[in-house]
């Protein structure tokens, strides 16, 4: 029987000569080892972590360090569970205050935004994704904190006496706190989320839109009614990686979280995170067990981001199999 040909006089890829077809396997071959060296390095850090803080699983056990309630070098109480707060609570902020303006820029800048500036305007928000974040920090210690502060007071002021709004330690409101922390986290993850989403509502079939069109929707009603719903697993894929920036972010926090030790009710008090006290405190340990309780909160630290991104995937996992089933 003859050989198929496709137009042009080439060969079907099964006809390929075992020598043409070795780039392909080389490469695919090479992934794979490239896609497994990235979990055996995270193995390999976890382990090398617990080996380092093993001397406080000896002494104080794995639950005492997580869920103690204070950090102080000065009596020896060393508890992470503040920290832990801290750093959970700043993301939160971040993410609720970022992603509706991530999304919102995204459905902008794919929909609205006159094709001669959406080029410049996807520039300019890619861009701002690769600013350091010690030059966010630096702007938020010099110029937000500063300005923002008399804001927190009025507003502390006038809701004395209520949690998360009313200010502590006699009254006074922090421009250096929970919630500067978490305005500069949002302003860094916008460009992550806007960057990904954008590409996703790019990605939804023209087909849908018309057929939308064509049923008499608005164009609001089409944005929210079918676009959105239909790019939303992608856009939760971009918000569990804004997530994943804003655990893990370090010098602005150091800089911006205020370095207490002490949780508080006030979203308007100085807060400290995991990320914050590694770099703010590992140059200056000269014992080993003030090490060994360093790398504990690293521990921690990176627990706390592999459960957020184990979580975020299956959540995403199941998105996106709810959205097929419903196709």
């Amino acid at each position: 029987m003859a050989s198929t040909s496709i137009p042009g006089g080439e060969r079907l890829p099964l006809e390929r000569s075992p020598l043409a077809r070795l780039p392909d396997r080389a490469l695919r071959y090479g992934l794979t080892v490239l896609a497994a060296l990235i979990l055996v390095l995270i193995v390999y850090f976890f382990f090398r972590l617990v080996g380092e803080a093993s001397p406080i699983f000896e002494k104080e056990g794995v639950l005492g360090f997580t869920f103690g309630e204070d950090w102080n070098v000065g009596a020896e109480q060393f508890g992470a569970l503040p920290l832990v707060i801290g750093t959970l609570i700043t993301s939160a902020l971040a993410l609720l205050m970022g992603v509706p303006i991530a999304v919102a820029g995204a459905i902008y800048a794919t929909e609205i935004c006159p094709l001669r500036l959406r080029g410049p305007l996807t520039i300019l928000v890619d861009l701002l994704a690769a600013v350091p974040s010690v030059v966010y920090g630096l702007w938020g210690v010099l110029v937000l904190a500063p300005n923002i502060q008399p804001v927190y007071q009025s507003i502390a002021d006038a809701t004395d006496g209520i949690p998360v709004l009313g200010a502590i330690f006699g009254g006074q409101a922090f421009g250096r706190s929970f919630m500067t922390a978490g305005i500069i986290l949002a302003i860094m993850i916008v460009p992550i989320v806007t960057s990904l989403s954008r590409e996703v509502i790019a990605t939804v079939p023209s087909a849908q839109r018309e057929a939308a069109y064509g049923m008499g929707a608005t164009r609001w009603e089409t944005l929210l009614g079918v676009m959105l719903p239909t790019a939303a697993p992608g856009i939760l894929a971009g918000v569990i990686l804004g997530l994943g920036r804003a655990l893990g972010e370090t010098m602005a926090l150091a800089m911006l979280a205020g370095g207490s030790n002490t949780f508080s009710l006030s979203l308007f008090s100085p807060i400290n995170t995991l990320a914050a006290l590694l770099a703010n405190n590992f140059q200056e340990v000269t014992e080993k067990a003030d090490v060994a309780r360093l790398m504990y909160a690293a521990l921690v630290l990176l627990a706390i981001t592999l459960g957020v991104n184990i979580l975020g995937t299956l959540v995403l996992q199941r998105a996106m199999a709810r959205f097929e089933g419903k196709r």
